[in-house]
């Protein structure tokens, strides 16, 4: 009952209640994000929803206007690309305040698997073992709280099959006020670090043996 009707009714009640109490959230993040580089105030991406079709995911834009169109692990020292404000916003996950649409018209649930990048093959391979791509995408999930950017692919495709057998109420809770404090101790947060818990070990071990 919880993952075919209560779910979907939590989602609209908290994304319609969310969206009108950030309204002025929105405005002050929008002026501040063309003060800092005047252009567009959001970003849209194509993402992989609930089984695999394709929807656009909003943002407030980070990064320079001039910035190649590729994604951000893809980018030669991305730091270098983002704004003094789009730094901010990505360090307190603000940024990602739009999806609340996204979520309210049903593209979305505020509880999923992060949804992919509509080219990374390897991610949506790898969820496909696990059924992670049978369900909606999330604004935050059981992988953003045990590593985000930090994870392995493979790594973060086995959190999201672990969220898909065990949703439930009581679940989503759990990774709802996760989330919270990971984004209160800005954790994980890697600018195109996808695996970088596992290079940081390794160095670390070259490091050790070197010594």
């Amino acid at each position: 009952m919880y993952k075919h009707f209560f779910k979907r009714f939590i989602d609209i009640v908290l994304s319609f209640i969310g969206g009108i109490v950030l309204l002025p959230v929105f405005l002050i993040i929008a002026i501040a994000i063309v003060i800092d580089d005047p252009g567009p105030v959001f970003f849209r991406q194509k993402r992989v929803g609930k089984n695999k079709k394709l929807f656009w995911l909003h943002k407030f834009r980070s990064m320079k206007v001039k910035t190649p169109d590729i994604p951000t692990h893809l980018l030669e020292n991305p730091e270098q690309y983002i704004t003094r404000v789009g730094k901010f916003l990505r360090k307190t996950s603000l940024d990602e305040l739009p999806q609340v649409y996204d979520i309210l018209f049903g593209k979305m649930s505020i509880i999923g698997p992060r949804p992919a990048l509509w080219n990374q093959d390897d991610l949506i391979a790898e969820r496909d073992k696990y059924g992670a791509n049978d369900i909606k995408p999330g604004l935050t999930g059981w992988a953003q709280i045990n590593g985000r950017d930090e994870l392995e692919i493979p790594v973060k495709a086995k959190l999201d099959g672990e969220y898909v057998e065990k949703m439930s109420f009581g679940f989503d809770c759990k990774c709802f006020f996760g989330t919270i404090t990971s984004v209160l101790k800005h954790d994980g947060v890697v600018e195109g670090g996808t695996g970088e818990m596992k290079r940081e070990a390794e160095e670390k071990e070259k490091e050790a043996t070197e010594k």
